[in-house]
């Protein structure tokens, strides 16, 4: 089974992120141009929230709220869970639905965030290893 950092591949490294004093607009922004669901809140260089569409649509939309006046601070998610880059697709899995939420910052062995997966990454790579194991055992059961 894979870990969560053979899983992130080349995006390790890549962080999108924003300033927790940024609008909930900019943030929607930067998501729909870099087509992610969620990004990292970051100030000074430190983690500091996360925030998805997901926040968007049940903080803002459904209570009335304008993006272009409000910060992404009054919206974002924290504090931030983590998943440790040597966990494995299934513990990733595990702390995602432990805390009903859709994306999962990676960090490494110093706490500092390497990437970050999704339920999709996480899903996607559940149904290859099971797609492997039936095609090896529909083999074996062949031969």
């Amino acid at each position: 089974m894979k870990t969560v950092s053979q899983l992130l591949g080349p995006r390790r490294g890549l962080i999108i992120s924003v300033s927790p004093y940024e609008t909930v607009l900019h943030a929607l922004q930067v998501m729909a141009e870099r087509d992610v669901g969620a990004l990292l809140v970051t100030e000074k260089g430190n983690t500091v929230g996360i925030i998805s569409e997901r926040d968007y649509a049940r903080k803002m939309a459904l209570k009335g709220k304008y993006s272009h006046e409000t910060q992404v601070q009054e919206i974002m998610a924290h504090p931030v869970i983590c998943v440790s880059m040597h966990a494995n697709v299934d513990e990733a899995m595990a702390i995602m639905s432990e805390h009903n939420i859709r994306h999962l910052p990676v960090v490494d062995d110093y706490k500092d965030v390497v990437g970050v997966v999704s339920m999709r990454d996480l899903v996607r790579e559940t149904i290859a290893e099971q797609t492997f194991v039936i095609r090896q055992l529909e083999s074996y059961i062949t031969a």
